[in-house]
């Protein structure tokens, strides 16, 4: 079994959110198999407290438009690991200290990641369009000559 749609969905809303507010290793884990309380991990990290409530606010805010909101909130006064409970999503924003000490993903390497890349970054281009790109830059150097001489 996998997650399902709906949750697919939510995790990769509140992991674009958590990207959105510049969260580091942003990555979703499909713990559907393993958990019957939950579906998905969203998990990502931050430099500091601050960060962190950021990033947490940013996730709740952008779900919110999306007609949801967590059922519990843990971790939000300290401001090192904020866990969001969505019911089949539960997002675990942490400091990158904890992240480095809990290490969740290994303690979840056997569950398949939902794939997930920031879309507020652009897309490195294939070799066929970096091609395209070097044979528009500028033309030859006998078109630059000709266009001189006229």
């Amino acid at each position: 079994m996998t997650a399902s749609d709906e949750a697919r969905e939510t995790a990769l809303i509140a992991a674009q959110a958590a990207a959105d507010k510049l969260a580091t290793d942003v990555s979703i884990v499909d713990v559907s198999d393993r958990l019957a309380i939950t579906d998905a991990f969203v998990l990502t990290s931050a430099p500091n407290e601050r960060q962190v409530q950021s990033i947490v606010d940013g996730v709740e805010e952008r779900l919110r438009e999306h007609g949801l909101k967590p059922v519990r909130r843990e971790g939000v006064a300290e401001g090192r690991w904020v866990l969001l409970d969505f019911v089949d999503v539960v997002v675990h924003v942490q400091h990158a200290e904890e992240r480095a000490y809990y290490a969740l993903e290994r303690l979840w390497k056997d569950c398949p990641v939902i794939p997930f890349t920031d879309g507020a970054v652009p897309a490195a281009p294939t070799p066929a369009e970096e091609d395209a790109a070097a044979g528009d830059e500028g033309g030859s150097a006998e078109d630059a000559a000709g266009e001189s001489g006229r």
